[in-house]
């Protein structure tokens, strides 16, 4: 017999990835080819920030590591760079969590966001490091912002259209995993 919190969680997994391959589905689409378009927000890294912040049992770190080295890939950006930078930034988030299980959602957003600033700041600082000529550092910022911006309407359709709901302070263990 399977246990359900077991099956509920690896029916998560696969959600997240069906999610992923959608999405980048989409963004490799030829929708828009005119150049000077404003960039969207990074979606994915919304979704994995949103549900780390309530089900971080939900996420484990090789699945992130997937998805964004897929991402990395198909979107042809540095391979690994963004998936280090989201590592780095989901793990400090998971290290908070028993803080965050507990705190409003005005300032889960506000620490969302310095995590995505972060991010973003630490590849344009890599980026320019190499001298990449790709290396946009108003681009970066403002995908920052669209970012930061995307997280509440992320984590209330991840809360209320595919029922992430957050974590009460007995349901994990100070890794962060399902008791």
């Amino acid at each position: 017999m399977v246990d359900p919190t077991t099956l509920d969680r690896w029916v998560y997994r696969l959600v997240f990835l069906g999610i992923a391959v959608m999405t980048v589905f989409v963004m490799i689409l030829p929708l828009e080819t005119r150049p000077g378009r404003l960039p969207a927000p990074d979606w994915m890294l919304c979704l994995t920030l949103a549900w780390l912040q309530r089900r971080p049992d939900y996420l484990p770190p090789w699945l992130i590591a997937g998805v964004f080295l897929m991402l990395d890939m198909l979107l042809m950006q540095p391979p690994g760079l963004m998936t280090a930078l989201v590592l780095v930034g989901s793990e400090f988030l998971r290290a908070r969590q028993h803080v965050s299980v507990e705190t409003a959602f005005g300032s889960e957003w506000l620490v969302t966001a310095a995590t995505i600033f972060a991010i973003f700041l630490t590849e344009g600082v890599v980026l320019a490091l190499f001298s990449v000529p790709e290396a946009d550092f108003g681009r970066l910022m403002f995908l920052a912002l669209a970012t930061a911006l995307a997280y509440p309407l992320v984590a209330a359709v991840s809360r209320y259209a595919l029922g992430v709901r957050r974590v009460t302070p007995g349901d994990l263990d100070p890794r962060g995993i399902g008791r």
